[in-house]
This record gives C-alpha cells, sequence and structure tokens, in this order.
C-alpha cells in the first residue's frame, strides 16, 4: 500500500466541518474564516474532536457554469444599485416565503453532491445563501444526515435562506431573530451570537503601545478612513466624497488621518502625490495593512462603508464609525441598525461629513458615547459560539423531506423594509 493511498483512506475516516462561503466581495470568506480559527482552537472541547478537518470552500468553485463573483457584486454598484437594493429588500421577504429544496444543487452543484458522497461530513457551516441552499440540496440527494447551521453576515436576513431546512441560524442580534419568527424558523433554530470575525480584534490592546507600533502621534484623534479593497468598483463613490473632504481636513488640526487604500497602488499613489502638493501634515496613507486589528485599536474613529464585516470588526475592536454614502440592500440594514443604536454616525454627501467631523473634532465626547452605545452590538465571542451551537446539532438525527423547491407561507412580516 502506498503512502499517499495510506494518508487518503486516513483523511477519509476524519471528521470534517464544511465551512461554506460565496466569494462574492469579501465579508462571506471572512466570516467563514473565522469560524475555522474557531474550530482549530476549540479541539478537544465543546464536542469538537481533536482530529477534524476543516474545509472552507468557495462554493462557486463546484458550480457547473463558472462566473467571477466578485466582478459579479462590483455590477451593483452603479446605476443598477437602486434596483440591487429592491430585489434585497423584497425578494421572498413578505408572506410568501423560501423553504429550500433540490433543484438548484442537482442542476448547478452536482460536483459539491460528490464532495458531500465522499467526505460526509459533521455540519455544514454557510455565511452566503447559495451555500446554505446547495448544502440543503446536497442532504436532500445524498441521503446524508448533517446540522446546517446559517451565518448572515449582516445585520437583517435576506429572503433567499432556506428557511424550513435551516437547522440553526446564527443571527447578530435580536432584530434579525424577529425577522425569522413570522418566516416560522422554530425558537429552537434562532440563536444570537453575533456575526463573526478574525481573531485579534477583540483584544484589548493598549493604544499607545499600537500607535507607537505604527508611527502615528500619541496626541491626536486618529481617524482610519477605509477606502479600499480587492475591487475599487464599490468604493467609486466613497472614494469621490472622501476627495472632497480633504481640503478641509488642514482644519481639523487635532485629527490625524489615515487613509487605506487597500490593495490599490494607482490609488494610493494618486493620494499620496495630492497630500504632497497641499503639503498636508495630518494625512499619511498607508498601503495594505497585514494587522488590522492593532491598526484599529490605535485608533479613535473610522470612516468606511456599511460592509457588514467591516463595521462588526469595529464594533469588536471598540472603534465608532462615520458611514459614508448612501447605503443600499443589506448596507442600508447594517447603517439603520448601528445608528439607530448610537453606535454609529451617518453622511450621505461630502458635506454632511465635514459637518460630522467638525462636530467631533469640537466634541470628541461624542465619540466616546458612540462607544458606549455600540456595546449593545459587541458581540467578539462569536465565532466560538457558533462552533459550540453546531456541535450541540452533531448527532441528533430528524426527520426530513425531499423537495424540489419549497415555497410556503408566512406570518405578517415583523419589519417593513
Amino acid at each position: 500500500m502506498t503512502d499517499k493511498l495510506e494518508d487518503d483512506i486516513a483523511s477519509a475516516r476524519r471528521p470534517v466541518i464544511t465551512i461554506m462561503h460565496a466569494s462574492v466581495g469579501s465579508g462571506h470568506k471572512a466570516a467563514a474564516q473565522a469560524v475555522a480559527q474557531a474550530v482549530d482552537r476549540l479541539r478537544g472541547q465543546l464536542g469538537v474532536p481533536e482530529d477534524v478537518e476543516v474545509d472552507v470552500l468557495d462554493i462557486l468553485d463546484f458550480g457547473r457554469i463558472k462566473f467571477d463573483g466578485n466582478k459579479t457584486a462590483a455590477s451593483f454598484t452603479g446605476a443598477t444599485r437602486p434596483i440591487y437594493d429592491i430585489t434585497w429588500r423584497y425578494t421572498l421577504t413578505g408572506r410568501i416565503l423560501w423553504g429550500g429544496g433540490t433543484g438548484w444543487s442537482r442542476i448547478m452543484f452536482p460536483s459539491f453532491n460528490d464532495y458531500v458522497e465522499q467526505k460526509r461530513p459533521l455540519a455544514v457551516i454557510a455565511t452566503h445563501i447559495t451555500a446554505a441552499n446547495v448544502a440543503v440540496g446536497a442532504r436532500m440527494i445524498c441521503d446524508v444526515d448533517y446540522p446546517i447551521v446559517c451565518v448572515p453576515t449582516d445585520y437583517e436576513i435576506e429572503g433567499w435562506w432556506p428557511h424550513l431546512e435551516t437547522d440553526l441560524f446564527c443571527v447578530g442580534t435580536e432584530f434579525m431573530a424577529e425577522t425569522l419568527r413570522p418566516r416560522k424558523v422554530p425558537e429552537s433554530c434562532i440563536k444570537i451570537t453575533g456575526i463573526p470575525v478574525r481573531q485579534g480584534f477583540e483584544v484589548s490592546e493598549s493604544a499607545e503601545a499600537c500607535r507607537e507600533k505604527f508611527g502615528l502621534p500619541q496626541d491626536k484623534t486618529i481617524v482610519l478612513v477605509l477606502a479600499g479593497a480587492s475591487l475599487p468598483q464599490p468604493y467609486v463613490r466613497f472614494r469621490t466624497a472622501i476627495e472632497q473632504t480633504i481640503p478641509f481636513l488642514r482644519g481639523l488640526e487635532d485629527m490625524y488621518f489615515v487613509f487605506l487604500p487597500g490593495k490599490d497602488a494607482e490609488y494610493s499613489n494618486r493620494l499620496k502625490t495630492l497630500f504632497g502638493a497641499m503639503k498636508l501634515d495630518n494625512v499619511r496613507v498607508m498601503d495594505y495593512v497585514e494587522d488590522m486589528a492593532a491598526l484599529m485599536h490605535a485608533s479613535s474613529l473610522a470612516i468606511l462603508k456599511s460592509g457588514g464585516l467591516s463595521v462588526t470588526e469595529c464594533l469588536c475592536a471598540q472603534l465608532p464609525m462615520i458611514l459614508l454614502g448612501k447605503s443600499y440592500g443589506q448596507e442600508k440594514a447594517n447603517t439603520t441598525m448601528l445608528t439607530s443604536f448610537g453606535a454609529a454616525m451617518h453622511a450621505t454627501t461630502a458635506r454632511e461629513l465635514i459637518i460630522a467631523l467638525k462636530h467631533l473634532h469640537k466634541n470628541p465626547e461624542s465619540i466616546r458615547a458612540m462607544l458606549i452605545n455600540a456595546n449593545a452590538l459587541r458581540r467578539p465571542s462569536a465565532a466560538d459560539d457558533i462552533v459550540a451551537a453546531t456541535m450541540q446539532l452533531v448527532g441528533v438525527n430528524k426527520q426530513r423531506e425531499k423537495h424540489f423547491a419549497e415555497f410556503y407561507l408566512g406570518g405578517k412580516p415583523a419589519h417593513t423594509r
């Protein structure tokens, strides 16, 4: 018997937890990786097998038709944003609801069915609706029973989650639980855990030490401007508003602005040239930063788009926020949630952002108030709690029906969108 064959047989015998996302933006993958880190931390505890294999999968890699999810998502950042907003808010979020079924899996994702037949996972944790629905279909088709745990990565719940076939929804807030109840999701299938983020954001590091690490002034209000990601398209309007604000930064002498363009070298060079020409001494451009948690701990305030993972990282790092730009779809839900708690401010235009910054510059106690209010939403142990809740479902057999596509009637929606 060859060594490779022996390794394959040993691997096949190992228990597997499958964590699935879709590469549509970066948040779903980041949440999946956070849960995977938690599984590794909890090996040998809370029912997690010591020898468990953790598979973090992009469901789009299993599709019969290959497409770039990030580019597809970016196409809804221009004139089509209102169309996306209507679709996100109203599709299967009323009385007629989606339960789950085999249709999608059988037609579009047969290779994932093969994966399930081979690996027979202990549980599947899904951070994207496509992954969740494919996992439901594979369970019906393959007759391999495993709990499916759905983890929405924003602060409201889209209509295409497979409501009746999900064993557990791990959600960020009670508001989200209220959304699920009229959709006939049993109380036992809802747990308020928070949204999972990578390890490190919850650690209370010394702001002084973190500022020294990055060479930032100790006597200023450090303002992070999160102006970039792997794709620039979603940030076009954000960057336009920020650039209109730049001439006013000179007057905010007690603030020090750190611009993060992500991996966009062209935009980074543009900012550096602009700041050099304007001779601004309270700004700095940092290229891609590995230790974002430490940089957040060094900061006093963040200006960012209202993406679910980004705002949750700020919550866990105890970093108050200004959410910039008109929000659509899930980002609108995130903005509404954070501002309703007083955990963030919202500015839709450059003029509003300037007014907000001047207010905070003159009244720094308002920053501290946002920090206190955010504690109602802060759940830094979300990833560990999700893994613990998942393991309680492993081995609990249920009688399950098979459906090609299941629609059903729910109650009156708890929230008007």
